[in-house]
C-alpha cells in the first residue's frame, strides 16, 4: 500500500471514530488495579511483544521475558544503559528501515550500550484505531520487562532511555506511568508522537513529561489534513522540539522525488510522502553520528516569533542540543523549542539574527536590502533582506538568517540599498536622457545601529561605517560596514582576562 493511502486510511479512520478515546481505566486494556500504582511483581504476565537485543555486529538475540537468563546468553551487560526502542503503526507488518539505521548508529557509535528493540508488529499490523488501542498492551509489556530486570538483576530504571516513534512515543510513556513507584525511567524520547486519538487528552492518556524524570519529543509533520495531524501538536515532554515549525520539513515536498527515488529506488515515491513524519528519527540519528555538527534549538512562544529572529537567547536553559545528547534540565512547565535545519543530512544549520535601525526623513521609503557578512572563517553570499513595511519614521527591523556554514568571528557587513521601486524608473529615465546630470536627486537611506548575533555562539557584534558620509546609504550603492571600535576592544580584553 503507498504511503498516500496508508495518510488517507489514518486520516479517515480517525475521522470516523472521532470521540473515541484511549482511556486508562477500560478493562479491556488494562487492569484497573495496575493504574495507579507498580505492577504485580508475583504475577506472570504473557508478553504480547518480542524484545531483540542488538549486539556489536549486525544480528540480534531474542529475549524471553520470562525466563531472564536469555539475557546473559545474548550479552546483555547489567553496566551499561539499555537504550529500548519502539516502532509506530505498521501497514504491510514489516519493520521499517529507519530502525536498522538508528540500532547501527547506536551501537556504532555510543560506548558500551545495550540497544534493545520492542516488536510489536503482530498488534501494530492492525486498523490504526486498533493499534492504537494497542499501545498500552505493549506499554505494560515494556513496564513488566523493566520491572524484571529490577528485580532479577537489580537494575535500576533510571538506567533505561525509551526511544519510541510514532505510536510507540506513546507506548513508551504508558511504560513509565505503568512502573510508578519512587524511581521513574530515566528518560523517554518521543520522535514526532503519534496525533490521531492523542491529540488534546490528558497526560494520563498520552506521552507527559510524568513518565519519565527527563522527557523530550521531536515533532516534525503537525500539518492539519482534514482537521487532523499526523504528528501529535501540543506539548508532551519537558522540551519539545519544533523543527522548521513542526507542520513540515525542508525537502519532503513532491519536487523532491527524485532525490528520494536515487537515494531509495522505488520506495523513493513513498518515502516522499512520509518522509515529513519520519525526518524525527533521522534527526535524531543525525544527532548520534555528527556530534560536531549539533542542532541548537531555542526557546520561542512560536513559529512566527522564532521566523522574525526574536528568540536566539540561550540564557536561563532557552537553548538545548536537539537529539541524543540534549541537556537534561527539568522544569515545572513544557519548554518549546524551534530551529531551522537543512533537507539532507547532516541538517545542522547556523542560527544569525541580524537587527538593523532604519531611520528616514523622506515620505515612506519602500525597502529591499542585500547583506553580506565576511567572518574570520567564511563569507556568507548576498542575503535578500526584505523590509514587511515602507519606512516612515525611526524603526528597528530584526531578521533570522540561516547559514550551512561558520562564519567564524564576524568583521565585515557590506549593505546594498536597491532604492524606491518609483524612484530606480524615474532615475533610469533620467540617466537615458541626461547621462551627466541628475546626481543630486539620489534618495539616501540613513542607518542607525547595526548588530548580528550568533545563535549557537551567542556573540553578538555591532557594526559601524568606516567612510565620512557615517550611517547613509545611497540608492544602488555597496556600503561597508566593519565591527566597531568598542567590540574589538571589549573582544581584546576578553582573550586577555
Amino acid at each position: 500500500m503507498s504511503a498516500f493511502r496508508i495518510l488517507c486510511c489514518v486520516l479517515l479512520t480517525s475521522h470516523l471514530i472521532a470521540g473515541k478515546k484511549i482511556k486508562g481505566n477500560r478493562s479491556d486494556v488494562v487492569d484497573p488495579a495496575e493504574q495507579s500504582g507498580v505492577l504485580k511483581a508475583n504475577r506472570s504476565h504473557v508478553s504480547s511483544s518480542v524484545f531483540r537485543l542488538f549486539s556489536q555486529g549486525e544480528g540480534y538475540c531474542t529475549l524471553d521475558p520470562v525466563q531472564l537468563h536469555t539475557l546473559t546468553s545474548c550479552g546483555f551487560n547489567s553496566s551499561n544503559p539499555l537504550i529500548i526502542i519502539t516502532h509506530g503503526w505498521s501497514v504491510d507488518g514489516k519493520m521499517e528501515s529507519w530502525v536498522h539505521r538508528l540500532v547501527t548508529a547506536m551501537k556504532t557509535n555510543l560506548i558500551d550500550v545495550n540497544v534493545l528493540l520492542t516488536d510489536w508488529l503482530t498488534l501494530a499490523h492492525q486498523h490504526y484505531p486498533t493499534a492504537a488501542q494497542s499501545t498500552r498492551i505493549v506499554g505494560k509489556d515494556i513496564a513488566h520487562l523493566l520491572q524484571s530486570l529490577q528485580v532479577h538483576y537489580k537494575y535500576p530504571v533510571r538506567k533505561a532511555h525509551l526511544i519510541g516513534y510514532s505510536l510507540g512515543a506513546h507506548i513508551s510513556g504508558f511504560a513509565g506511568s505503568y512502573l510508578g513507584g519512587s524511581e521513574k525511567i530515566g528518560r523517554i524520547t518521543g520522535l514526532d508522537p503519534a496525533g490521531p486519538l492523542f491529540e488534546g487528552m490528558s497526560p494520563t492518556d498520552r506521552l507527559s513529561p510524568d513518565d519519565a524524570d527527563f522527557v523530550d519529543a521531536i515533532h516534525t509533520f503537525t500539518r492539519e489534513h482534514m482537521g487532523l495531524s499526523v504528528g501529535i501538536k501540543q506539548a508532551v515532554a519537558h522540551y519539545d522540539f519544533y523543527p522548521n515549525g513542526g507542520d513540515f520539513q525542508p525537502g519532503c515536498d513532491l519536487q523532491h522525488v527524485y532525490d528520494h527515488v536515487t537515494e531509495y529506488g522505488i520506495l523513493g515515491f513513498e518515502q516522499t510522502l512520509k518522509c515529513a513524519h519520519e525526518r524525527s528519527v533521522h534527526l535524531f540519528i543525525d544527532s548520534v553520528l555528527n556530534t560536531d555538527k549539533q542542532n541548537m534549538a531555542y526557546r520561542c512562544k512560536n513559529k512566527s516569533a522564532f521566523d522574525k529572529g526574536f528568540c536566539l537567547d540561550c540564557r536561563k536553559n532557552r537553548c538545548n542540543v536537539l537529539g541524543y545528547h540534549i541537556k537534561k534540565v527539568r522544569s515545572g512547565r513544557s519548554k518549546t523549542l524551534y530551529m531551522k535545519t537543512r533537507s539532507r543530512m547532516p541538517y545542522k544549520l547556523h542560527h544569525y539574527q541580524f537587527r538593523i535601525q532604519l531611520v528616514n526623513q523622506m515620505e515612506r521609503l519602500e525597502t529591499s536590502l542585500t547583506i553580506s557578512l565576511t567572518g574570520t572563517k567564511e563569507e556568507s553570499g548576498d542575503l535578500p533582506i526584505t523590509i514587511p513595511e515602507t519606512i516612515s519614521s525611526n524603526k528597528t527591523f530584526t531578521f533570522l538568517i540561516t547559514l550551512e556554514r561558520d562564519l567564524g568571528d564576524l568583521m565585515m557587513l557590506k549593505l546594498h540599498w536597491a532604492g524606491p521601486a518609483l524612484w530606480k524608473n524615474m532615475w533610469n529615465r533620467v540617466q537615458t536622457m541626461i547621462p551627466w546630470g541628475g546626481q543630486g536627486s539620489k534618495p539616501l537611506l540613513t542607518v542607525g545601529k547595526m548588530s548580528v548575533k550568533a545563535g549557537e555562539t551567542q556573540e553578538r557584534t555591532s557594526f559601524c561605517a568606516i567612510t565620512s558620509d557615517g550611517q547613509q546609504v545611497e540608492a544602488n550603492q555597496d556600503k561597508v560596514f566593519v565591527r566597531c571600535k568598542e567590540d574589538r576592544a571589549n573582544r581584546h580584553r576578553g582573550k586577555h582576562n
